[in-house]
């Protein structure tokens, strides 16, 4: 993978890049969708990229793995070949699935023990393992096998998984290095840096990382519960570390807000589940503010669901009509708040280049930060 940073914003750390891999390019900063198993719930791969505009997805590793498994993805030519989407993706290493099952598994330097949330079966992932299941999907951007520690840890126990991590980081890029993609075309490993809210452990998580000079870096371990401005001072503190020339990705978050705000702490790519998982629940986000579909307020609202378009369904769908199919519990409405959700933060982040580019962005970003926080 190439990356090539194009602009930094003058009274900002923002920046707009572009990275170039197998399946296409990606600009940043960029929201990625959500595909855990391999789908982005409720919503078809043509929705994603010919309406929504997505550049990249992710998938799992953990589900992947366990449902349908890597000999259906490898019989399928990987996962791009299996469920459509000709654009890049990205695979999450599974470590953060893995640790929530606290009460069943087993963590040891090996890798660790667990059981299946499915059937009960027992595996172990090794870095040696995930790196080899990750080939078998045939993501673009590899992550790699990490401990995410509890955000409420106390600082011994997050030291010690730190340097855990590291551990299984070098074993990581061994088995990588050793190893080659199964179909035809470059796969990229981005390490993953953590520390919990520990200043010291950050400063010397991100130094070890940058030190292995992957093809780009992962944050990782927060929006787990910590205050906002304790996850913003964390990504200050290791993007002053990361190096400028390489993509940094903040894993798992998150709302509009902390998106504009890691945009503007130098963050390059961003997932959340937030755009489906709140839309399922009548949670739209838009331009304006965040409204409640099942409010009664809604209910003789006949204008568009976002008079500002960022999808087709904003434009060709009333609050009304979306109002009474939540109140129906009608998948449609599922369906019509997930591919609006997706296209909102898209468009959001589009727009955030728009303006670096333009060298805007952080006046640009203070009157948005309010907006999109408002509640309808």
């Amino acid at each position: 993978m190439k990356f090539q940073l194009l602009h930094t914003d003058v009274s900002s750390k923002a920046r707009a890049g572009i990275a170039v891999t197998g399946h296409g390019s990606i600009e940043t900063p960029i929201f990625m969708p959500v595909g855990t198993l391999g789908s982005v719930k409720g919503v078809h791969q043509w929705e994603l990229t010919e309406d929504i505009k997505a550049q990249i997805i992710l998938g799992n590793t953990y589900h992947l793995y366990l449902r349908p498994g890597t000999d259906i993805l490898e019989k399928a030519g990987g996962l791009h070949k299996f469920n459509g989407f000709d654009r890049p993706i990205l695979t999450d290493s599974g470590g953060f699935q893995v640790f929530s099952l606290s009460g069943i598994r087993k963590l040891r330097e090996e890798g660790c023990e667990f059981r299946s949330h499915i059937d009960g079966s027992k595996h172990i992932f090794t870095p040696e393992r995930v790196m080899d299941i990750e080939r078998s999907i045939g993501a673009d951007i590899m992550m790699a096998f990490d401990e995410c520690p509890p955000g409420t840890s106390d600082y011994e126990y997050a030291k010690k998984s730190m340097a855990l991590t590291h551990r299984w980081l070098d074993r990581c890029i061994k088995r990588f290095n050793e190893t080659e993609p199964k179909y035809g075309y470059e796969q990229a490993l981005f390490p993953i840096v953590q520390g919990c809210t520990y200043r010291d452990l950050r400063v010397q998580s991100a130094e070890y990382i940058a030190s292995k000079e992957a093809d780009g870096n992962a944050i990782g371990g927060l929006a787990v519960g910590e205050p906002a401005e304790v996850m913003y001072e964390m990504i200050e503190v290791v993007n002053g570390i990361l190096p400028l020339d390489k993509p940094r990705y903040l894993m798992g978050v998150g709302t509009p807000v902390n998106i504009l705000e890691g945009i503007e702490r130098g963050v390059d790519m961003f997932d959340c589940v937030m755009p489906t998982r709140n839309g399922r629940n009548a949670m739209l986000f838009t331009s304006k503010g965040i409204m409640n579909m099942k409010n009664k307020k809604w209910e003789d609202d006949f204008s568009p669901i976002d008079a500002d378009g960022t999808s087709y369904v904003d434009t060709f769908y009333s609050k009304a009509y979306l109002h009474h199919l939540f109140k129906a519990n009608e998948l449609l409405a599922m369906q019509i708040a997930s591919i609006h959700n997706l296209a909102f933060y898209i468009w959001l982040t589009s727009e955030a280049r728009r303006h670096i580019l333009a060298d805007d962005f952080a006046a640009w970003k203070s009157v948005m930060v309010k907006r999109v926080a408002e509640r309808l």
